[in-house]
């Protein structure tokens, strides 16, 4: 049977789920991961932290509903939440700023009152 997998990056963990082609739940596993919070006001996350909770997610997944069933993956995520990635060797740079961090506020206010900001 063809199953179709979600994988949800979210901010506190990852959810995978294979759906099947009526759209029932076929399998569905969660695994959260730390936030860091290394100054009031800052969220990050370990970007291999990210990448281990959704591997392990999907192996639980493909455990349940054969890896060969997959016909389709949808990935969806924090969408601002930010990694820099070392080209040469694949790692992260440093810690995932997350979405919720609040380290450029002041930044992004003084934009707001220049030209450069669109309204």
């Amino acid at each position: 049977m063809a199953c179709v997998v979600g994988i949800d990056l979210g901010t506190t963990g990852n959810r995978t789920i294979a759906f099947s082609e009526a759209g029932e739940i076929l399998a569905n596993t969660y695994d959260a991961f730390p936030q860091i919070y290394p100054h009031a006001g800052w969220v990050e996350h370990d970007p291999m932290a990210i990448f281990e909770s959704t591997i392990k997610t999907l192996r639980s997944v493909a455990e349940k509903v054969s890896a060969h069933t997959m016909v389709a993956i949808g990935l969806t995520n924090q969408r601002e939440t930010t990694v820099v990635w070392e080209r040469r060797t694949g790692r992260p740079v440093a810690n995932a700023i997350v979405w919720q961090d609040r380290r450029t506020a002041e930044i992004c206010r003084d934009i707001v009152k220049t030209d450069h900001a669109r309204n």
